[in-house]
């Protein structure tokens, strides 16, 4: 029960969050299954300072994440990173993550990605590695629902991946 009450409050925290420096490492990312369309729809939320401080350093770039002024190759470092650092398997296949697109959000980046043709399944592995390279604290919170039903993971750098079973 505590584990539930603090991905929660952490889900709230970084919803409301909207400016000045934070002092915390979070990300919030929902997975939902779409049974008609066989698809997972995915949604990462994370602070774009943070994000933008991961690309350069790793791919040793000169990124800018901004509405305003965006420069850089943003789209194919994000795809590259996303698909590095979250993985899905469902029936002991690894699934291939399709990087849609993204919108800012106030201090927030927040990223779309999509899994096509994903037969139905009871049990999702889920590794979520997202700006864990960069801070030892970071914690990643996952929402996955399948079928209606929402289950909830508290991933980090210790604890990168899960296992979650719908009946």
């Amino acid at each position: 029960m505590r584990k539930i009450s603090l991905i929660l409050a952490s889900f709230f925290l970084l919803s409301a969050f909207k400016s000045g420096a934070h002092e915390f490492y979070l990300s919030v990312t929902e997975i939902e299954y779409n049974n008609e369309e066989q698809s997972l729809q995915i949604i990462t939320r994370v602070f774009i300072d943070d994000f933008q401080n991961v690309l350069n350093e790793r791919y040793d770039a000169d990124i800018q994440l901004s509405q305003e002024a965006e420069e850089g190759a943003v789209t194919e470092h994000i795809s590259k990173y996303l698909i590095q650092k979250l993985r899905l398997k469902t029936n002991g296949e690894e699934l291939q993550l399709n990087y849609l697109g993204k919108e800012y959000d106030a201090d927030q980046l927040v990223l779309y990605i999509e899994v096509e043709n994903v037969v139905s399944f009871n049990q999702i592995e889920v590794t979520n590695e997202i700006l864990t390279d960069l801070f030892d604290d970071q914690k990643n919170v996952v929402h996955v629902k399948v079928n209606g039903k929402t289950k909830s993971l508290l991933l980090m750098r210790q604890q990168e991946t899960e296992k979650l079973t719908f009946p």
